[in-house]
């Protein structure tokens, strides 16, 4: 234990204990003085803390000294009677002990400065010491050949702790008696060279040992060491705790004497206050058992015993061994660092994340680790927030992609069907195909709009909805799809708030829940639909989302099935992801239910129990904003005037789409309606037809996503010359990815892809009336 700079610190307040003591007795006596009680007791307390402070100074100053003689008589017995003359000094080079060699030569010189001593031998002392001290601070331990009045003279020094230093002095001849393999020096050495290999060891190594020492890694317990610490020395008898101080003269050789470890009294030693230091720290040794924790490092492990816990028991996620990290500190094999990592939980809680910050310590001479550590569990939660909501958002932008592709693909598919199927009559043998081709062509685009749900790229048209009213009249269908063996009830709450929501969305949700509820079950059981309103003062922390304050409006749809596992609770809103078996599901009924209720402005959530017997099953909690004021009544879409015939050639239509197949099918369409149609693969092929002014055009159709100049773009610069044009966009993407550019261009309508024959016309026929 390091007493040196306790023990400076206590001789400098020792000078202040007459004038504390004088401080306190005054404070005390005017505390006995009729007067102010505030003031007596505010002296009172202040006499009582500097008696105090007065008691701590005079502890810390005699267990320093105690501890300072233990260390002097433990050198004095290993070094007493070596040839050398050994000093122990402090940071200022005060001498605190010195042997029977060097007092012989140097004389007694306790409570002296060794620089006082050399300066009869060498030139600038001070100096000298300086250097040699500053470099054993930074290695262990340094030795220099200076040139004495004498010849030469070795100075050796290495550190005994943070603020004590050991000296060796001798004359430096030809006969070194390191040269004569250390015989004559009753401190055990050794010299090695880089390879570990041990060259000579003297009779004093050899008594201790029982043998002769053949390698460095056979001799010591640790792999490394630095000069300074405290070792375990393997003998025959059992392990040893000495220090190894280590002096390098060359590159290629090691000098490393062995010096006694002080005893460890734990009374003797101060217990360092680590409890209010407001950081999390824990001590670790060198085979990763856990030495000691201070209160907050206590907090974050929770309520387990940490007698016998070692490194790898809690932490983990470093992608290799933790204790190698830990053995790779310690032995400075890898500088200080940061690792995030799992702190492990008691059995039955969760587990969390912290920063780990790594640094090498050395406590008594036993090198080991020192552990600060920082939660940074929100930040991991934040993260893993994070990367599921780009993961999504990746995901949609794919989704939204894909719908466009396929929409363009199934107008041509479901429009060259409807061609065909004008030629053909019912009882004709070919119309059943072409029939079974045009509804499969809707189940496609069933799909390509539940991809356009989850992508949230869907166009949704809300209303004012009275819950209870849709369950009411959802019921017969939901009966329907669970069958007679699966009960469905349902119960609404009073006074419930309505939602502004799209019905049509809505109902498909619902009819999601109820099938995924009816299958988990396995045909039997009761499926139970309930609302409630749910009023938050606060926000509302779920599943890693944050529900904002407010009265919201909640449906629950509960089952009674197998549950879903903790390992697969965190996927189901995945496109793609189900446990049916293959052609049973697509995976997307969860996503586009996720989809549209985020795009409504609300939350879905779920609560599984797997475990068997009653009460188990999955509950779905769909939250959605209730409409605190007076729900308008949302006016009706206007019925859809009928479509005036246009007579052939009293219409012009410039038809401008990138797609051939799409181009083709929407050419034949209108010229087959009697329009004219001059068809245009671009809108730069567009704008060069526009130039002839004798070109009378009556209506534009043209599609939105084109490369080159987009479809808004272009009839916006076309528009400047002709401005009464009539205009029909159409796109497989929603409208709402068109909304803000076609609200800017007047006469202007939307067709979303795919789209029949019969739309087309009926919307081209539309805009001419």
């Amino acid at each position: 234990m390091d007493f040196s700079g306790l023990a400076l610190a206590a001789r400098h307040l020792s000078d202040r204990i007459g004038w504390l003591q004088g401080l306190a007795a005054l404070c005390l006596g005017l505390a006995v003085l009729p007067g102010d009680s505030g003031l007596r007791f505010s002296l009172s307390v202040a006499g009582l803390s500097l008696l105090m402070v007065n008691a701590v100074i005079w502890l810390l100053a005699w267990r320093a000294a105690r501890a300072q003689a233990l260390l002097r008589q433990q050198l004095g017995r290993f070094l007493g009677e070596d040839s050398a003359a050994w000093f122990a000094t402090d940071s200022l080079g005060q001498i605190s002990f010195q042997n029977r060699a060097a007092r012989i030569r140097f004389g007694d010189l306790p409570g002296q400065g060794l620089n006082d001593a050399l300066h009869e031998q060498i030139a600038s002392p001070g100096a000298v010491m300086y250097r040699l001290q500053a470099r054993a601070a930074a290695r262990g331990g340094v030795a220099e050949d200076v040139v004495s009045q004498r010849g030469l003279l070795r100075l050796a020094v290495h550190r005994l702790g943070r603020d004590q230093f050991l000296w060796r002095i001798e004359d430096f001849t030809e006969h070194h008696p390191a040269r004569r393999g250390g015989e004559g020096i009753s401190l055990p050495m050794l010299v090695a060279n880089a390879a570990g290999v041990i060259q000579s060891s003297n009779e004093a190594l050899h008594r201790l040992l029982g043998e002769r020492p053949r390698r460095l890694d056979r001799l010591f317990v640790q792999r490394r060491f630095s000069s300074g610490e405290e070792v375990l020395l393997r003998s025959r008898g059992s392990d040893l705790r000495v220090i190894a101080a280590e002096l390098t003269p060359h590159p290629e050789r090691r000098e490393i004497y062995l010096l006694p470890a002080p005893e460890r009294r734990e009374a003797d030693s101060p217990a360092v206050d680590l409890e209010n230091v407001p950081l999390a720290l824990m001590k670790f040794a060198s085979n990763g058992a856990l030495r000691s924790a201070n209160r907050l490092a206590l907090s974050m492990l929770g309520p387990r015993r940490i007698e016998g816990l070692r490194f790898h028991d809690l932490f983990e996620d470093l992608g290799r061994p933790v204790e190698d990290w830990l053995a790779d500190v310690i032995e400075a094999r890898l500088p200080a660092g940061a690792e995030m990592m799992r702190l492990r939980a008691p059995e039955g809680e969760e587990d969390s994340f912290v920063q780990l910050q790594l640094s090498r310590i050395i406590e008594e001479g036993r090198p080991g680790a020192l552990a600060v550590l920082s939660d940074v569990t929100a930040i991991k939660r934040l993260e893993a927030q994070f990367d599921q909501s780009q993961k999504m958002q990746a995901i949609g932008q794919l989704a939204g992609g894909i719908a466009h592709d396929f929409n363009n693909l199934l107008t041509a598919i479901s429009g060259h069907c409807d061609l065909l199927m004008l030629r053909r009559g019912r009882e004709d043998a070919e119309f059943a195909d072409l029939e079974q081709i045009r509804q499969n062509a809707n189940r496609a685009a069933a799909l390509v709009s539940q991809l356009l749900a989850f992508s949230r790229k869907q166009t949704l048209r809300p209303e004012h909805l009275e819950i209870s009213e849709v369950l009411s009249e959802m019921v017969h269908l939901l009966n329907r799809l669970v069958g007679e063996k699966i009960t469905l009830s349902q119960s609404c709450e009073a006074g419930l708030m309505p939602i502004r929501v799209d019905r049509r969305r809505l109902e498909q949700v619902l009819m999601n829940l109820v099938v995924n509820a009816r299958d988990a079950m396995g045909g039997r059981g009761q499926i139970r639909i309930s609302t409630a309103t749910l009023q938050l003062s606060q926000p509302l922390q779920r599943d890693g989302a944050s529900v904002p304050a407010g009265r919201w409006s909640v449906i629950r749809v509960a089952d009674a099935g197998c549950g879903i596992p903790p390992e697969r609770i965190g996927k189901i809103f995945d496109p793609f992801f189900t446990t049916k078996r293959t052609g049973e599901g697509t995976g997307l009924g969860l996503s586009t239910a996720y989809g549209i209720v985020k795009q409504s402005g609300g939350y879905i959530f779920v609560s599984s129990d797997t475990t068997p017997g009653p009460g188990r099953g999955t509950v779905f909690e769909l939250l959605f904003p209730a409409c605190e004021t007076a729900a308008e009544t949302d006016p009706a879409p206007p019925e859809p005037a009928a479509p005036a015939l246009v007579r052939s050639g009293a219409g012009l239509v410039l038809l401008v789409e990138d797609e051939a197949p799409v181009r083709a099918f929407a050419s034949r369409a209108l010229r087959l309606s009697g329009f004219t149609v001059i068809e245009a693969q671009n809108a730069e092929e567009a704008l060069d037809l526009l130039e002839d002014p004798a070109l009378a055009v009556d209506i534009i159709v043209t599609d939105v996503v084109m490369p080159g100049l987009d479809g808004p773009g272009w009839v916006r610069r076309a528009m400047e010359d002709r401005p009464g044009v009539r205009v029909v966009f159409v796109s497989g993407y929603a409208e709402d990815h068109l909304a803000a550019d076609q609200a800017q261009i007047p006469n202007s309508v939307f067709l979303p892809k795919p789209f029949s024959l019969t739309d087309l016309t009926a919307t081209v026929q539309g805009q001419l009336a």
